[in-house]
């Protein structure tokens, strides 16, 4: 028996790749984001659905649904639009957490909409979902130095110097997804939108 909707019930998910290559990646930004979220609300990821690692739990009277699609990154749609429709989850309580090299490294962004910003796993939710309107949130992991293509600089690991302020970001990315769960949207913009670390 599939759920009734439920405007308490938010749906979040973190993008990566799957595997133990890739885990530290700058592509990565978005499971790294989750797995912090996860272990702040004190539960551990443990069950596969929809193609996905999830966890459910509560925080402030919101129920989460908090999830890693493990699709691999162009294909993060597949796992996200089985996810919406079967908790019905309106995509107004969708979020979507991703790297973005367009933004300095530490620079949050939330939008309420928009494109993919030529980032690949956002494009494939875009077209799975018929829609761009649902909210995300970019993770800034700066620009590729010199012609480095980005294709390349988003699959290695993040420098040590940049290693270093993970638990910085990280800490202030899951300050900003509970905000907006507890506050809304537009109080979590105007504290989190900002500037870098470097």
């Amino acid at each position: 028996m599939l759920p009734e909707v439920d405007n308490l019930v938010f749906v979040v998910v973190g993008l990566g790749n799957p595997g133990r290559a890739y885990r530290n990646t700058r592509h990565n930004a978005g499971f790294m984001v989750l797995d912090r979220l996860v272990a702040r609300l004190g539960e551990s990821f443990s069950r596969l659905e929809a193609r996905a690692l999830i966890v459910k739990a509560v925080y402030r009277d919101k129920r989460l649904i908090l999830a890693k699609p493990q699709t691999f990154m162009n294909e993060s749609g597949r796992s996200v639009g089985t996810l919406v429709r079967f908790y019905k989850v309106p995509l107004s309580n969708l979020l979507v957490i991703f790297d973005d090299v367009d933004l300095p490294l530490g620079t949050l962004r939330f939008r309420a909409s928009g494109g993919s910003s030529g980032q690949k796993g956002m494009r494939s939710i875009i077209e799975r979902l018929g829609s761009e309107d649902f909210i995300r949130l970019r993770v800034g992991i700066g620009r590729p130095p010199g012609s480095m293509q980005a294709a390349d600089y988003v699959l290695e690991n993040f420098s040590s110097q940049e290693a270093a302020l993970l638990p910085q970001l990280l800490d202030r990315a899951v300050d900003a997804v509970l905000t907006y769960i507890a506050e809304g949207l537009d109080t979590a913009m105007n504290i989190y939108n900002g500037q870098g670390l470097l």
